[in-house]
């Protein structure tokens, strides 16, 4: 059975709309008016080996927030729809990853109950890029909380995220995605064994 899900949010700030198939070959094919949130979301994608498509739109002439937070908020609308009721799945897994100096570590629990636990230790400095047109952007690294904060208050999952050591928020950042994509894709992997229980004593994910 194929675990799918697509999902819009329209607001006055944001309108996104986002497919995702879980048990894909690690495709991204999001249009997506920010560089780096771009670059998180190709990670995110190749390193959980899910295919996400569709586009964002936001009032960055206000402010990244709006958009970022969005995308988390819908991402995990997406998780939540195509896992459902949870059964046969894992459930929870961690993962650790280097990237150069930095290592990180996600662990989820995909228990019903939202939280988010984020020691990033992000300086706070927006990164500064030129895009293709020459011009310049920058980008608010403090969203990435954001992000995160709305992908597990629809996700209904709880996720710890820290960053163990490193010096550049670039690898940070992205050592997260990556570690977070894979501890995900490990927690939502289907588990032979449980013939299709629900991976709770409660016998219900709530």
């Amino acid at each position: 059975m194929e675990r799918l899900a697509s999902v819009v949010r329209k607001t006055e700030e944001t309108q996104i709309e986002l497919s995702l198939n879980i048990d894909g070959s690690g495709k991204c094919d999001v249009k997506c008016p920010i560089g780096f949130l771009n670059h998180m979301l190709n990670a995110f994608c190749k390193h959980g080996m899910f295919d996400i498509k569709g586009s964002l739109v936001g009032d960055i002439d206000v402010d990244q927030h709006h958009l970022v937070e969005d995308t988390g908020i819908v991402l995990g609308s997406c998780f939540a729809e195509a896992l459902g009721s949870c059964a046969g799945i894992f459930r929870s897994a961690s993962a650790l990853y280097p990237m150069d100096e930095t290592l990180a570590q996600a662990a989820v629990d995909f228990g019903g109950r939202p939280f988010l636990v984020s020691n990033l230790q992000l300086t706070g400095i927006p990164f500064v890029s030129l895009g293709l047109d020459g011009k310049e952007s920058s980008f608010q690294v403090d969203t990435i909380e954001d992000f995160w904060q709305g992908f597990v208050s629809t996700a209904k999952c709880n996720l710890h995220l820290d960053v163990i050591r490193g010096r550049s928020d670039h690898h940070k950042i992205e050592a997260v995605f990556k570690a977070a994509a894979k501890a995900i894709r490990n927690a939502v992997e289907i588990d032979k064994r449980r013939r299709g229980a629900v991976p709770s004593t409660k016998g219900i994910i709530v």
